[in-house]
């Protein structure tokens, strides 16, 4: 039989020196891999008691149609939602079909006119530019155009949340505070779990009747707690995530205080109907299985985020977070020098996909955002970033950020095609 050197060499023309480097970094990592092995126990555990605790069956796997009327179980992953999210209520549908739509449910659910909302994290993910109405000339159906009034609080250089300048920005006017947990499109450690306790804390403590937002995507099971462990009133993110485990092939969810919740599912469907109605087409089970296996992906993605940090670190580029520093979320951030390097990077995660591996991606200019963007997306389902991607703004810094992988073997080997790639257009030197 072939040994797993042998077909990296004979099938994917991996040079020897490429797989040592691989092996190199392994060996550099291993206590990391540990940590984040026993993450999954813990959070494969919890997942496993709300299961049980909701009786879960074989029943709640069929779906319904139409109205969706009496869906026990879409009922039933509310109610385990809810539960692994120490939350008092969750709407996870279908029709929510991305984390900005879920992002989106939440502000305009509790926002009115006149009301304030106040990013904490600086100028959010690129996408709900068009929900606020800040950056754009055309503000139809954004909150601005609704008469919500709008701050942002710029992050300190440490990447930390400016506590004083965001007290001191609240108002009687200040209804809602957004915290993006993940890094988005910044060259910063994104927020622990810690940090937002923090936050939430002593937002409470300034205005107690203040509703705080965490935006979740990409933060899912990657710490012990949740954003509603410690005081998030709303939280939200995207199935196609984190807790979808790559076996969701669509929706969102949002959780957090039932009445908020209530709201939340009035925006999505109608006031007075609200969580009521909402099929669940026959994918209740993909939902489920997703997240019941949900702690094992979110960890192969973590491990191929550290080795990604170690590899790419050790060949002279800036990295961030490091491999050995501590992490909120699946996104790894890679600084190169220049665009065409990037643009290589990026093609060369594409050439490792199990899907459309023969396709090589461009920069385009994707909906939603200012940029061009490169994106490596060779993935069962359309957007789904708990597999492994890589995308990329077209602007200086070159920047990409790469999140995902069902399999860290996976990643393993897109690493040492784009090594590969990098070395025969004279990038780097090993």
């Amino acid at each position: 039989m072939m040994s797993s050197e042998n077909i990296l060499i004979e099938k994917f023309n991996i040079p020897k020196d490429v797989i040592f480097l691989l092996e190199k970094a392994e060996e550099d990592v291993r206590e990391e891999f540990k940590k984040v092995e026993r993450l999954v126990e813990k959070n494969q555990y919890k997942i496993l008691y709300a299961m049980q605790k909701n009786h879960l069956s074989d029943i709640h796997f069929n779906g319904t149609s139409g109205y969706g009327y009496g869906d026990i179980g879409r009922d039933t992953i509310e109610k385990i939602y809810s539960d692994i999210f120490s939350a008092e209520d969750a709407l996870v549908r279908p029709q929510i079909v991305s984390g900005t739509h879920a992002i989106s449910l939440c502000l305009y659910a509790v926002l009115r006119p006149n009301d304030e909302l106040i990013s904490a994290c600086g100028t959010p993910y690129d996408t709900l530019a068009d929900v606020i109405g800040k950056e754009r000339d055309n503000n139809t159906g954004s909150l601005i155009d609704f008469g919500v009034t709008y701050k942002e609080i710029p992050l300190l250089e440490s990447g930390k949340i400016d506590i004083d300048k965001l007290l001191g920005a609240i108002s009687d006017k200040t209804k809602m505070v957004m915290i993006q947990r993940s890094k988005g499109y910044d060259f910063r450690n994104s927020l622990s779990i810690n940090d937002i306790k923090n936050t939430i804390e002593k937002i409470k403590n300034k205005k107690k009747d203040l509703i705080v937002f965490v935006d979740n995507c990409y933060g899912e099971f990657t710490e012990e707690l949740e954003p509603t462990d410690v005081g998030a009133d709303l939280v939200a993110g995207s199935l196609i995530k984190n807790p979808g485990g790559g076996l969701s092939p669509t929706g969102g969810y949002v959780i957090g205080k039932k009445e908020l919740v209530k709201n939340a599912a009035y925006r999505l469907y109608a006031p007075g109907i609200g969580k009521k109605v909402g099929p669940s087409l026959n994918i209740n089970r993909l939902i489920l299985e997703g997240l019941f296996l949900s702690p094992l992906i979110v960890g192969n993605a973590l491990k191929g985020a550290i080795i990604l940090s170690r590899i790419m670190e050790m060949l002279g580029y800036d990295v961030l977070p490091k491999f050995n520093e501590s992490r909120t979320d699946i996104v790894q951030a890679v600084r190169f020098k220049t665009k065409e390097e990037l643009i290589t990077f990026i093609q060369s995660i594409q050439k490792g996909s199990p899907v459309d591996s023969h396709v090589v991606p461009e920069p385009w200019n994707m909906p939603g955002y200012n940029d061009q963007v490169i994106m490596a997306a060779g993935g069962f389902i359309q957007g789904a970033s708990i597999e492994l991607s890589a995308d990329a703004p077209i602007r200086k810094p070159y920047t990409a950020y790469i999140q995902g992988g069902l399999s860290y073997y996976q990643v393993k080997l897109s690493l040492m095609i784009a090594i590969n790639n990098m070395i025969e257009k004279g990038f780097i030197k090993i």
